[in-house]
């Protein structure tokens, strides 16, 4: 009976420490969840990762778990598992070619970022483990900006989810991203959620009232003084533009998954420019159209340019439309004579020749050549298949596909600028996933760009947060470089942002519209156009040094544990 007792009453302790550890993750999983845009407050991620913090100090110090390192990895999984599922869960609603929703779609993202988070996370309690906690602390700010980084850089990249991304819908609190970008906003909250974990630590294990509030005061202060600078910045924010352009962006509403690939490519674009002529009450400087608007199903020859009937009825409308240009989203390819180099992305037809496919922007002017930029940062399993010497074998064709392509698309290594001869308008060709790259898209400021326009198509998963996140991100480009944003999607959201990232007109979502703008122009660059990410670079020295010190410090400590083995002989 003693034994019954002894083994319920050891089965209740641990069961109660089990639920509070899950507790823990859960309550940071929430945290991070409630915090994301654009349904969200943007403040819970001050203390998003606090539970997590003391769930690791507490399974490191007081815990009898055997494998606790096991331990804070499940646990941290969990959290940052439950944390994507609910954040980017609206990948669900993209379809298979037979209509059927794709769970690879929502799958594969989830579970690997999730596995990702959770090695820097154990990757700190290591170094936490080994070096104590004010390095630990060092070496999670350091791992967890480098991983943003190279979230930012690797052919699976998916920055969704970066911490500096949460306050897109709040401008007026983040206007220094115009210094230090979105990855700024991600040091600075790792800092406030490390002040928050020591201060209430340093209280849990003191009780001291003056210490609670000596902490307290300087993690309010981190806080707030960002906050108070941005929104000075924003009050005295005035600028003088260089001038100004009429955009008129044009949303042509087309269903991905039954009208844009079943649709006569010829009525597509009939639909397309008489959207643009009903609708252009004033002299018009740029069309925008958005991403892959043409041709429907298949694409269009870039040899053929010239020759093309759908691109000369562009051209006859703008004759039509004199000094203004139009810049349009297309599908488009390049065939490869023998002799050519053939890039890595070509793929061979039956008859043995090498093409290439392109997400593509072109700019039509009566009497020039097309201009055409190639998506730069294309979709991982849509627009790539990343590392496909290595997952192909494995995957096969098991990659998701929104009526892309399951090969790679080709890409162009420089950003390209889109210029209107009869104005100063030079417009950078941003299309659709670019716009999350805010480094990224600082390459088009550099190279000219006075205003950015958006080429979108979101329609792919429906009314769900996915357009409307896509959306709100595209406000910290405008802060970053300062420029002002054109934006036209397929379905919505089509909007004019101004250069401190308000939404000066937006468009609902599942309309056929267009939406009229008078763009400022601008041509200084900020501190951020000029460096770009500095600080995650400063991080990945810093976590570079961590590692080297770390090792020597594991070296020593060894070195040490071996030197007491050695028996000293007596004389």
């Amino acid at each position: 009976m003693v034994k019954w007792l002894k083994f319920v009453l050891l089965f209740l302790i641990n069961f109660s420490i089990f639920m509070k550890y899950l507790f823990y993750a859960i309550t940071s999983a929430l945290l991070l969840s409630i915090a994301w845009p654009v349904y969200g407050i943007p403040f819970f991620i001050f203390i998003a990762l606090v539970p997590l913090l003391l769930l690791e100090h507490e399974v490191t110090k007081f815990s009898k778990i055997n494998k606790k390192s096991w331990a804070i990895f499940g646990y941290s999984y969990l959290a940052f598992f439950i944390w994507n599922v609910v954040t980017t869960g609206w990948l669900y609603g993209s379809k298979n070619p037979d209509g059927s929703h794709s769970i690879m779609a929502v799958a594969f993202p989830v579970i690997v970022n999730s596995l990702l988070y959770s090695i820097v996370f154990i990757a700190y309690h290591h170094f936490k483990k080994m070096l104590g906690t004010y390095w630990g602390f060092a070496f999670l700010i350091a791992i967890w900006m480098s991983f943003e980084k190279f979230h930012l850089s690797w052919e699976l990249s998916w920055p969704w989810l970066n911490l500096g991304n949460v306050f897109s819908e709040y401008p007026k609190l983040i206007q220094w991203y115009d210094t230090f970008g979105a990855t700024g906003g991600s040091l600075w909250i790792l800092i406030v959620n490390l002040m928050a974990f020591f201060t209430f630590r340093t209280w849990q294990a003191s009780r001291k009232r003056k210490s609670l509030i000596q902490n307290g005061s300087i993690l309010l202060a981190i806080v707030l003084i960002p906050m108070l600078f941005s929104f000075y910045k924003y009050k005295t924010f005035n600028p003088k533009p260089i001038g100004k352009v009429n955009v008129l962006m044009l949303q042509p509403d087309l269903d991905p998954y039954n009208e844009k690939y079943a649709k006569d490519s010829l009525q597509i674009l009939d639909d397309l420019l008489t959207l643009a002529h009903d609708n252009s009450k004033e002299k018009i400087d740029f069309y925008i159209a958005p991403e892959t608007s043409l041709p429907g199903n298949g694409s269009i020859s870039e040899t053929g340019f010239e020759k093309s009937l759908l691109l000369g009825r562009i051209n006859s409308f703008l004759v039509q439309h004199p000094n203004s240009v139009m810049d349009c989203g297309i599908s488009s390819h390049r065939f490869f004579k023998p002799g050519e180099i053939v890039p890595k992305q070509a793929y061979q037809l039956p008859n043995g020749t090498s093409v290439v496919s392109y997400n593509s922007a072109i700019q039509v002017l009566p009497n020039q050549k097309i201009e055409v930029y190639h998506k730069g940062k294309l979709v991982p399993g849509v627009e790539i298949f990343p590392y496909m010497n290595v997952l192909k074998p494995l995957l096969g064709d098991a990659m998701i596909n929104l009526g892309g392509a399951v090969v790679s698309l080709g890409s162009d290594s420089t950003r390209k600028v889109f210029s209107n001869p009869y104005n100063k308008g030079k417009m950078a060709p941003i299309i659709c996933y670019e716009s999350i790259y805010g480094e990224f898209v600082t390459d088009y400021v550099k190279n000219g760009a006075n205003f950015l326009g958006i080429m979108t198509n979101d329609s792919w998963w429906g009314k769900t947060q996915g357009h409307k996140q896509l959306m709100s991100y595209a406000r910290l480009r405008a802060i970053e470089t300062r420029r002002e944003i054109a934006r036209a999607a397929n379905s919505g959201i089509s909007a004019h942002i101004d250069a401190k990232g308000d939404v000066v007109a937006d468009t609902f979502y599942d309309d056929k519209t267009t939406l009229f703008a008078k763009v400022n122009l601008y041509d200084n660059q900020t501190f951020y156009t000029k460096s770009g990410d500095l600080i995650s670079r400063i991080c990945i020295f810093a976590f570079g040094f961590l590692i080297f010190y770390g090792f020597v410090q594991w070296i020593l400590e060894k070195t040490k544990k071996e030197q007491k083995k050695i028996i000293i002989p007596r004389k």
